[in-house]
């Protein structure tokens, strides 16, 4: 079995919005030689979970959003609060831009 987006006409800029003059780069986003697309994103994340996971790609496109994102929010580390009111001020006082 292949994983999906993996086979013909699946590559760097074969995808909606990647065409000459969309202003869409490859990599820009995902660096060199890089899929900016939904396959190439996806077939990404499907390898990583391969790889992290041991899941077959079926495991994969069968799991929700939410078994998706369980095992990496138990190996990150716990995100930093935004910045408050009090601090978003006091930043542009010290760094006007307008």
């Amino acid at each position: 079995m292949s994983w999906p987006g993996s086979g013909p006409g699946s590559g760097p800029g074969s995808g909606p919005g990647s065409g000459p003059g969309s202003g869409a780069s490859s990599e820009a986003w995902c660096g060199p030689g890089s899929d900016a697309t939904f396959a190439g994103a996806a077939t990404r994340l499907a390898g990583l979970a391969a790889l992290a996971l041991g899941w077959r790609p079926d495991d994969f496109w069968r799991a929700t959003p939410a078994e998706l994102a369980a095992p990496g929010a138990a190996l990150a580390p716990d995100r930093p609060r935004p910045p408050d009111a009090a601090l978003r001020a006091r930043l542009q006082e010290m760094f006007p831009d307008g």
